[in-house]
Order: structure tokens, then C-alpha cells, then sequence
């Protein structure tokens, strides 16, 4: 369970102010896929971040009963003088988990073959994602972040990751950020949509979705309306 309560963030920007979280209250329930969804800009990542724990509120608090992941794909996880063995061991090490069940885990999911003992940073941007998400699903969280991407790699790859990432979620929540709505009604059962430092919590993913097709067709026919 994911519980945020009077949670409040402005950024401050050549002496101008963006309020992304203007007084936030929703409860997001346990083993349970929830899409977050709004504009460019509104400040989806921002409350992805502190969700995760790694940004810090103006006001407010977010409070779990259980773990949760770093952005699920996110390549800057690793350590880009480090192996992915060392990056492994060292996550393992952090998250408290067996060392060398992780590893095997890890280096048999990603198929980075050599690589997996070589430096990140002579990766492809390709071998850093598979390293990414080896990792991501390596490790059982209670909930797992995901901003925008869920697989990488060829299709043999991605189905692969797919069929893991949604073992994953018989047993864990989720907190998803995409533009696909076919993914987001696809993955999940829940919605909260992002607007002007609002957020709506719907217990129906269609209602989510259509609050925020109804913002992409005004925002259309504003666009419109301009270029007349």
C-alpha cells in the first residue's frame, strides 16, 4: 500500500513558480497496477521520485507498507565504472538480498555473455537497459515503479521480459507511467491523472483513461483554435 497525505512541490525557475503537487491525498492499495497518467510537464516523474524516496516533498509525506523499486529499465542504476558483476553484487548487497542468487539471476536474463565482466560503460545503450531490468526483476519488491518502459531488446527479448514482469505483478503492485493507453489498459486496474498539480485517483482504469483522452482532445482543439 502506497499512502500519499498533503504531499506539496513547486519548482522555482528564473522567478518563476510550478506548483506539480498542490496539496496530494490518494491511497494506492497493495498488489495492485496503478497508471499515472497526465500532460508533458505535469510532474509525473517528479511524484514518481518521491514515491521512490529519492526527492524530498516541500510539504507532505509519502508512507508504504511494503518495498519499492527503482524506475523498473532505469540504465543509470548501474555503476558505469563497475562490471555488471560488481554492479550486481553491489545491489544485492543494498537491497539485502543473496549475492550469488542475483548474480545467476541476473547475468542468465540479460545475455550480455563476456560483457557481464566488463565495465558498464563500455556498453551499448541496449546492454545497460537488459542489465537494467535484469536487475529490476531480479529483486521482489512490493511495488515496482515503471516510467515508460517495461522491455527492451529484440522481440525474443521482449517477450521474455514481459512474461517475467508480469509474474511479477501476480504477487506485487505497480505504479506505471506511459502514453500507450493500450499498455496501460493492457497492465493495469487503477488510474490517477496528473493536472495542474491535481490528482484524481480512480478505482476504474477506463474512467482514468477517459479523463485523460478528454485533456488530449482539449488540449487539440486549443492547438486548433491558435492556429486559426
Amino acid at each position: 500500500m502506497i499512502r500519499i497525505e498533503d504531499l506539496w512541490k513547486t519548482y522555482h525557475m528564473n522567478g518563476r513558480s510550478k506548483v506539480v503537487a498542490r496539496n496530494m491525498n490518494a491511497t494506492m492499495p497493495s498488489r495492485t497496477a496503478v497508471a499515472l497518467l497526465g500532460r508533458n510537464g505535469a510532474g509525473k516523474s517528479t511524484l514518481m521520485q518521491m514515491i521512490a524516496g529519492t526527492m524530498t516533498p516541500d510539504d507532505g509525506q509519502v508512507v508504504s507498507s511494503g518495498s519499492i523499486s527503482w524506475p523498473v529499465g532505469f540504465a543509470g542504476c548501474a555503476h558505469p565504472q563497475l562490471t555488471g558483476l560488481q554492479n550486481t553484487r553491489f545491489v544485492a548487497r543494498v537491497y539485502g538480498v543473496d549475492s550469488d542468487e542475483l548474480v545467476e539471476s541476473v547475468r542468465e536474463f540479460a545475455e550480455l555473455g563476456q560483457h557481464f565482466y566488463l565495465p558498464v560503460r563500455s556498453y551499448s545503450s541496449g546492454m545497460k537497459s537488459r542489465l537494467a531490468f535484469g536487475l529490476s526483476m531480479g529483486i521482489h519488491f512490493d511495488t515496482y515503479l515503471v516510467d515508460e518502459v517495461t522491455s527492451v531488446g529484440d522481440a525474443t527479448f521482449k517477450r521474455k521480459s514481459d512474461e517475467v514482469f508480469l509474474e511479477r505483478l501476480q504477487h506485487s503492485g505497480m505504479v506505471m507511467v506511459s502514453h500507450s493507453m493500450q499498455a496501460v489498459k493492457r497492465l493495469c486496474t487503477e488510474g490517477a491523472v496528473l493536472e495542474d498539480g491535481n490528482l484524481t485517483y480512480y478505482s476504474d482504469i477506463d474512467a482514468a483513461v477517459d479523463h485523460y483522452m478528454e485533456m488530449v482532445e482539449k488540449d487539440k482543439e486549443r492547438k486548433r483554435r491558435g492556429g486559426a
